[in-house]
């Protein structure tokens, strides 16, 4: 396993992790409006060959996934990203009471439970706009 830090380059993309084509397609959509490049990964473990590429790894900016997935579980492939790339914030997506509370103790994780697009845009906007700020 790789741990990547975060190196002077311009992260520019943002990993879409979803299962269903149809949802997966609207969110593709409605973050390429916050970043130029959105790449989609099937499930957590895609998700996580994908930042092994250092070029990859480079550019992310943001995830975004689901609380629910098929194979591992939300909190599940959060902690195992968090140990790759602990400075890459995660933005998870559901809709059950309290799921924010599996997260407890895994840094730079962000919640919605909003179906409104323009919502989940503008939050995604904020974290990377909060994150370069950071890391700037």
């Amino acid at each position: 396993m790789l741990r990547f830090i975060r190196p002077n380059t311009r992260m520019d993309t943002i990993l879409l992790v979803d299962d269903s084509p149809l949802r997966a397609s609207m969110r593709k959509s409605l973050l390429e409006g916050v970043m130029p490049s959105v790449a989609r990964a099937l499930d957590a473990a895609e998700a996580l060959c994908m930042v092994e590429t250092p070029e990859f790894a480079k550019s992310l900016a943001l995830v975004v996934t689901g609380h629910v997935m098929p194979g591992i579980s939300g909190p599940e492939f959060v902690a195992e990203f968090r140990r790759r790339m602990p400075q890459v914030p995660v933005l998870v997506l559901g809709m059950a009471e309290h799921f924010q509370n599996e997260y407890q103790g895994i840094d730079r994780v962000y919640f919605s439970r909003t179906k409104v697009p323009d919502e989940l845009r503008a939050l995604a906007a904020r974290l990377v706009r909060v994150d370069e700020k950071q890391t700037a």
